[in-house]
């Protein structure tokens, strides 16, 4: 019974990383940037969702929706100011700036509510699902973060194949110069996959926080950091490797610290994404792709 209920803990914490992970890999395979302020995205919707309950008295509902607004449109401001600049430089020079602007996202938020940890309520608060006589118990966050992930990536993947705008996203991904040819808008194209990554970057936030329920400037920095693993362990660019990578890479985390050691946990999660990338460099899912030279 441990080892299931282990097993649910690590599909819930890898639910996280996959939300996250979508976010990382819809950015990279559209805009084929590594937008490593993701994680503090996430931060950042984890505290407006505690303003609004805590500070402002407003129902859970109206919390998640506004950390998904001001993140959304957090992202859009970023890809505007910080990488539309970038978008032909090299790709050194947009890494170097999206570390910049994790770290500016750090100390705003720093000189905004202080580095002390602040205990954070959780957003669902129904009744665990408890089965097999009692013996098992789910908890209300795991069961919504597991069906919030499958919802997302069905969403996701609906949207990318079947929309208008999915056909663009998909077009400025192959080549951004002929999708312009064609009269599809790159730049709109570009900031609507930012806001859409960072809107789900929110929502891991809030989901983040409800289950370890401590909040710090901080606190998204190695979720991210797991997140990206997840997406690359998946075959970065593609929404179901991002969705599957994500999930194992919580399977193996919790599994790992339960019957491995605690402390060794993220040194096996990152051992087996190596051993991965030996085995197959593009990631579980991700297809090999052919350069002209």
């Amino acid at each position: 019974m441990d080892f299931i209920l282990h097993l649910i803990n690590g599909i819930s914490l890898g639910s996280i990383y996959a939300i996250i992970a979508l976010g990382y890999t819809m950015v990279y395979g559209i805009a084929k940037m590594l937008n490593f302020a993701h994680g503090d995205v996430i931060m950042v919707g984890g505290y407006i969702s505690f303003v609004v309950t805590a500070n402002l008295g407003l129902p859970p509902a109206v919390a998640i929706v506004a950390a998904v607004a001001v993140c959304t449109a957090l992202g859009v401001i970023i890809e505007k100011l910080a990488y539309k600049p970038l978008r032909a430089a090299p790709s050194l020079a947009v890494l170097i700036t999206a570390i910049g602007v994790s770290y500016f996202l750090q100390n705003a938020a720093l000189l905004i509510w202080s580095s002390n940890p602040k205990s954070y309520s959780s957003m669902f608060s129904f009744e665990p699902l408890r089965l097999f006589n009692n013996r098992l118990s789910i908890t209300s966050v795991t069961i919504v973060t597991v069906v919030t992930g499958i919802v997302v990536m069905a969403a996701l993947t609906l949207i990318i194949s079947k929309t208008k705008m999915g056909k663009a996203m998909r077009a400025v991904s192959e080549d951004k110069d002929a999708a312009q040819l064609m009269g599809i808008g790159v730049n709109k194209t570009i900031s609507i996959t930012f806001a859409i990554g960072s809107g789900l970057a929110a929502i891991a936030g809030v989901l983040l926080a409800s289950a370890y329920p401590i909040i710090m400037p901080t606190m998204g920095s190695m979720p991210g950091i797991k997140a990206f693993t997840a997406a690359v362990f998946g075959g970065i660019g593609s929404v179901p490797g991002a969705m599957l990578g994500g999930i194992l890479l919580g399977v193996i985390e919790i599994i790992g610290r339960a019957y491995i050691s605690s402390e060794l946990s993220d040194a096996i999660v990152f051992s087996v994404l190596i051993i991965v990338l030996l085995v197959k460099p593009t990631g579980l899912l991700g297809k090999k792709i052919n350069e002209k030279v």
